[in-house]
């Protein structure tokens, strides 16, 4: 995944299936087509990624085979919960890949700064127990 030039805050995780086989530009396409204006320029996509709100909107084709394509769509963004979460529906509101019909299901949204304070937790507690070994005679 490409290093975003903003403060992640929030990933949003998304599985989609598609009856039919896509490409992951058919994906993202959909994506910022069928979000484009439910809920005004404040939350358009295409706004919000070039005010560096929203990173880039990855895509993973996991499976293409019996006719029907599954992936999942990640999505990291700088904005508040609320705001968030509304992006993560309104992703789940998909319904149409190309001409395939789609189902879009919110796996996750992963809340990166407490997964980075947890892993800051565990290295204080290794380096506190290696310092305390080192300094017991």
């Amino acid at each position: 995944m490409t290093a975003p030039s903003f403060a992640v805050k929030y990933v949003i995780r998304a599985k989609f299936e598609v009856d039919g086989v896509v490409e992951k530009p058919d994906v993202i396409g959909a994506v910022f087509g069928q979000t484009e204006g439910l809920f005004g320029t404040e939350l358009d996509l295409r706004e919000l990624q070039k005010s560096g709100r929203v990173g880039r909107i990855e895509v993973e084709i996991i499976s293409q085979r019996d006719n029907k394509t599954i992936g999942v769509i990640t999505i990291p963004t700088s904005l508040d919960k609320v705001s968030t979460a509304i992006v993560a529906a309104s992703v789940e509101s998909i319904d149409r890949v190309g001409p395939c019909s789609a189902r879009v299901t919110l796996e996750k949204i992963e809340d990166v700064r407490e997964t980075k304070r947890r892993a800051i937790i565990e290295r204080a507690k290794e380096i506190l127990h290696k310092w305390s070994l080192e300094t017991i005679p």
